[in-house]
C-alpha cells in the first residue's frame, strides 16, 4: 500500500482510506460481522486511514470501529470528527455546535466510544455559524496540547474559513466531497489547501456509489436509503447521471479497469497531497477500491476522462436545498 502525508506536521496514511459511515447508516441494511472483517481486511492489506464521526448512527459506527481496531490500534490511523448534532426525536433533523465545551465533552465522549486514548484526526465535521471558528479551533488545539487528539482536521471549510483556522493551530485535512461528478474543489478549495499546507481527503469519491455503476434504477435503492432523498439520485437527475457513467464505464472497459477503479485512480491522479476514502462495508468491493492505486493513467487518459467527465457534469445537486445551505462558503 502506497503512503502518502496530510498537512505539514508528517501525518502519514495509507494512499486510499476506508470510510466507515455506510456500515452502520444511510445506506439501508447493516451487517456488523461483515463490516468488522471489511476493517480487519483494510488493516491486512497496508490501509490505515479509518475515518467515522459520532454522528454516524448515531454513536454506533464509532462503537463498531473501535469495536474492529481492539488488539490493532498501532495499525489503525483513526479519524473521527464532531460538530453536526442529530436530534434524539427526529434522526433526521441536524444541529451544529462548535462552541469550546461541546467540542471537549465531544471529544471525551467519542475516545470512550472507540476505546482509544487518543484520536489521531480530529475533525471539525461541519462550521458552526454561530460560533466563531476562532473558538471551536481554540478548543479543539487544547485537546491536542492535552495529548487527546493528534492532527486536527475540518469538513466542508471554505477557503477564509480554513485561513482563519490555521492561524490559530495547523490543519492537517480538509476533508470535501471530491469526485468525476464533484469537482467543485479544482476552483478555490484546492488551492487554498497547498497554499496553506494542509492535505484534502475527498470523500465520497464515488459519487456515493453512482459511479461503480452497480445503480441502474433508482429502485434499486433500500427504502431507507438516504439517497432516494438526494437530487442526484431522483427524477430526470438519474438517467443523466447514469449517461455519465456509461461514458465512465466505456473508458474503464478500454483500460481493463472497473469504473470505480478508473474514478479513484483519478482522484489519487489529482494530486500527492490528496487522499480519498471511498466506503463499504464488504469485503470484494474494499478489495477492488485498493486496486485501484496500482492504477496509472496517462496524459491521454486523463485528457479523455476530463472530456467525458468536465467539471459540472453530473447533474444536480450533491445535497439537499437545506442541507446545502448549511454548508460554509
Amino acid at each position: 500500500m502506497q503512503h502518502r502525508t496530510l498537512g505539514r506536521n508528517g501525518l502519514r496514511v495509507s494512499a486510499l482510506g476506508l470510510g466507515c459511515m455506510g456500515m452502520s447508516d444511510f445506506y439501508g441494511g447493516r451487517d456488523d460481522a461483515e463490516s468488522t472483517a471489511t476493517i480487519h481486511r483494510f488493516l491486512d492489506l497496508g490501509g490505515t486511514l479509518l475515518d467515522t464521526s459520532d454522528m454516524y448512527g448515531p454513536f454506533t459506527n464509532e462503537e463498531l470501529v473501535g469495536r474492529a481496531i481492539k488488539g490493532r490500534r498501532d495499525a489503525a490511523v483513526v479519524a473521527t470528527k464532531f460538530g453536526i448534532v442529530r436530534s434524539a426525536t427526529d434522526p433526521h433533523v441536524r444541529g451544529f455546535n462548535g462552541k469550546p465545551d461541546y467540542v471537549r465533552a465531544a471529544c471525551e465522549a467519542s475516545l470512550k466510544r472507540l476505546g482509544i486514548d487518543t484520536i489521531d484526526l480530529y475533525y471539525q465535521h461541519r462550521v458552526d455559524a454561530d460560533t466563531p471558528i476562532e473558538e471551536t479551533i481554540g478548543a479543539m488545539s487544547e485537546l491536542v496540547a492535552a495529548g487527546k487528539v493528534r492532527h486536527l482536521g475540518m469538513s466542508e471549510a471554505s477557503p477564509a474559513t480554513l485561513r482563519r483556522a490555521c492561524a490559530v493551530h495547523p490543519i492537517a485535512a480538509l476533508q470535501t466531497e471530491f469526485s468525476l461528478w464533484s469537482r467543485d474543489p479544482e476552483d478555490e478549495i484546492l488551492p487554498a489547501c497547498r497554499e496553506l499546507g494542509v492535505g484534502f481527503v475527498a470523500y465520497s469519491p464515488l459519487g456515493r456509489g453512482f459511479l461503480t455503476g452497480q445503480l441502474k434504477r433508482f429502485e434499486d435503492l433500500a427504502p431507507d436509503d438516504y439517497r432516494r432523498f438526494a437530487p442526484r439520485f431522483q427524477g430526470e437527475n438519474f438517467g443523466k447521471n447514469l449517461d455519465l457513467v456509461k461514458r465512465i464505464e466505456q473508458l474503464a472497459a478500454e483500460k481493463g479497469v472497473k469504473p470505480s477503479q478508473l474514478a479513484l485512480a483519478w482522484v489519487l491522479a489529482q494530486g500527492e497531497d490528496i487522499v480519498p476514502i471511498p466506503g463499504t462495508k464488504r469485503r470484494t468491493y474494499l478489495e477492488e477500491n485498493l486496486a485501484a492505486a496500482a492504477v496509472t493513467l496517462t496524459p491521454d487518459d486523463l485528457r479523455r476522462i476530463d472530456e467525458v467527465a468536465p467539471k459540472g457534469a453530473a447533474a444536480g445537486e450533491r445535497y439537499a436545498a437545506n442541507m446545502m445551505a448549511s454548508l460554509n462558503r
